[in-house]
């Protein structure tokens, strides 16, 4: 077969079927009288090799190695391919991401654009003086989506606090709910990173969101949902800041919240028989015991104060003697 019918059989070009031949990856096995070059089954088989191995990513050279080492392993080459290719992938990912962010600010001219672009590479500065004039300065340049990305990877607490305090300035809608999704996220400290952003957030969004992770299974998210809910006085933080006291987790604050939440006597006496009921739980320990004592101190009405006086004449004696202190506090009030 010649060169011409090899070209359009193959969809390799003529020209680049030379340059194998001078490469010497796939050379024609015969010529015709007239001197042509003549490709026999096997050469076009080798020729269909060479592509199928170029679309992997293989330089010509590789695939010479490949094609004329007998010993050659692909593994090792095929894992670089991998890895090479990732690389690829995130830095094209990365450029679509800042292309988008700043599509989303909507530059009006180019300036506008390098004042973005400068700014987001300030945010990405591994100076935190750097990144913390970036967020400072920032105003409605950056778009919100990249100032949410730097507040959930931020480790230094200053930088994360002028974070904070940008987006709870934001005025876009968007900003509870690209949180509530880092709520899901398989790192601990993303989640911890998020929530610590949405209790600073106001208005009603913000505060539906928090109460969505009242169910969340980290209990360090519920923890910083159920403190913000509870002094804003949001009853359906009680049972989650009741589990805090329980466990031992911020439970100074929880007791303190659930004080806030005790504004009326029937509030104050669902909060005291919850309490209670925990007080109660033979799977609840000594030491959580006497947590559920202290909060009943601050929380007001008959109840918690009939369940002080039978915690006076508990069998564990901590538990009694704080008993009776407190219900000293309440008869000196």
């Amino acid at each position: 077969m010649l060169i011409g019918e090899v070209a359009k059989r193959s969809g390799v070009s003529a020209r680049m079927l030379r340059h194998y031949e001078s490469l010497g990856l796939v050379r024609p096995s015969g010529r015709t009288g007239s001197g042509y070059r003549e490709y026999s089954a096997e050469d076009i088989r080798r020729i269909f090799h060479i592509e199928s191995l170029r679309s992997l990513g293989l330089s010509l050279r590789e695939i010479g190695r490949a094609l004329d080492d007998p010993g050659f392993t692909p593994s090792a080459l095929v894992g670089d391919l991998v890895r090479q290719t990732r690389d690829r992938i995130a830095a094209e990912t990365e450029l679509l991401t800042r292309l988008g962010r700043i599509r989303a600010a909507d530059p009006v001219g180019w300036e506008d654009v390098l004042q973005i672009v400068a700014l987001l590479q300030a945010l990405g500065s591994k100076s935190a003086d750097a990144r913390q004039r970036a967020v400072l300065s920032s105003g409605d340049e950056v778009p919100v989506e990249a100032l949410v990305e730097a507040a959930l990877g931020e480790t230094e607490p200053n930088v994360a606090g002028a974070l904070r305090w940008a987006l709870a300035r934001s005025e876009d809608g968007g900003v509870p709910a690209l949180l509530a999704e880092a709520l899901t996220s398989p790192v601990a400290a993303v989640r911890e990173r998020a929530v610590q952003v949405l209790v600073e957030l106001p208005g009603d969004e913000a505060a539906a969101r928090l109460r969505d992770a009242l169910a969340n299974p980290d209990a360090v998210v519920r923890g910083y949902a159920a403190l913000a809910l509870g002094t804003r006085g949001v009853t359906a933080a009680a049972p989650a800041l009741v589990d805090m006291i329980v466990e031992g987790r911020n439970d100074t604050d929880a007791a303190d919240a659930l004080s806030v939440l005790a504004t009326d006597t029937a509030t104050a006496d669902q909060i005291a028989n919850r309490l209670v009921d925990r007080l109660a739980d033979d799977t609840t320990r000594a030491p959580a015991r006497g947590r559920l004592t202290q909060a009943l101190a601050d929380i007001p009405g008959p109840t918690a104060s009939r369940a002080l006086v039978e915690l006076s004449r508990d069998e564990d004696r901590a538990v009694a003697l704080t008993a009776t202190y407190l219900l000293r506090l309440r008869d000196a009030r």
